[in-house]
């Protein structure tokens, strides 16, 4: 196969990977209407930390054993899975999916402004400054016209997407403590993890056994699981050795488009003025902080 025609195949895989990441919203979105969020997330945890254990077994790697990597899982559960999986749910009982795409896209631009005032190991350039300056513009035209309006509870569901959101960048930082180990190990160790703390949870506050579920928010949990969270996770660590980091995370901006448009052809949702503009501030902020300044020929497997 030429370097051409495996380039082609990656991108394709990134765009691929954009749509299981924007599609993911509307799962969500279908799945919270009768399965409550603790529920729908600690299923959604345990089916996909089963499917990422059946294919790492299947590679032939084994999980480590030792305390010091699982208390990593676990902590690196707390930020990316428990906290922002469910808060994300429990947004989306009132927020439309098309909306939840568009805050929860600007992980890059704090995971940046962490880097920035905590590990500063990446450097501070203007192109970034930029960026995180459109993104919080985005942001605040977005959640700005809610508050507005009054203290309701889309602001406080708004907030719920933007806090998940610092979750999901501390937890890219976090997981250079994982450098050693195949990039598949500590994400299901950190989906087992994250069913360990949801499922007694799940019990003790929702009481699963005495839901009445309807079979499109079953067939969403197992959508989001299966394709949006295992499948894509596979993806995403393949294309992590291919494209790059850089190259890989372009898809945050991919995915925007891709999650409204999701929304609005399955669940007739539509958005404002305001919600417009934000979006365009968002993805015009996350392109500034993930596409590299000078493009080059990409090369397979060169990061």
């Amino acid at each position: 196969m030429s370097e051409k025609t495996e380039l082609t195949t990656e991108l394709a895989l990134l765009g691929f990977l954009a749509l299981l990441w924007g599609a993911s919203y509307t799962f969500i979105k279908i799945g919270v209407e009768t399965i409550p969020p603790i529920s729908f997330i600690a299923g959604r945890t345990l089916i996909a930390g089963g499917i990422l254990l059946a294919i790492i077994r299947w590679r032939g790697l084994a999980m480590p054993r030792d305390a010091l990597n699982w208390r990593r899982f676990m902590f690196q559960a707390c930020l990316n899975s428990v906290i922002p999986f469910t808060l994300i749910a429990a947004a989306e009982r009132s927020i439309d999916a098309g909306l939840t795409t568009i805050l929860n896209a600007t992980s890059p631009i704090f995971t940046f402004l962490l880097t920035a005032l905590i590990t500063r190991h990446e450097p501070v350039t203007s192109r970034k400054l930029v960026g995180v300056g459109a993104g919080i513009a985005g942001i605040c035209l977005i959640v700005g016209t809610e508050a507005l309006g009054g203290i309701g509870h889309q602001l406080w569901a708004q907030l719920a997407v933007v806090a998940a959101t610092i979750c999901y960048a501390g937890a890219a930082i976090f997981g250079r403590n994982f450098k050693g180990l195949d990039p598949m190990v500590p994400a299901a160790g950190s989906m087992i993890c994250g069913a360990a703390i949801l499922i007694p949870l799940s019990l003790i506050f929702e009481r699963p056994w005495t839901l009445a579920s309807s079979g499109a928010s079953i067939l969403a949990l197992l959508g989001l699981s299966i394709f949006s969270t295992a499948l894509a996770f596979s993806i995403f660590f393949r294309l992590i050795h291919t494209l790059g980091s850089v190259g890989t995370t372009s898809q945050a901006y991919l995915r925007v488009p891709i999650g409204v448009g999701i929304g609005a052809l399955f669940l007739g949702e539509s958005l404002g003025p305001a919600a417009w503009l934000g979006m365009a501030f968002v993805v015009a902020g996350v392109a500034a902080m993930t596409i590299p300044a000078r493009q080059t020929r990409a090369i397979p497997g060169k990061m």
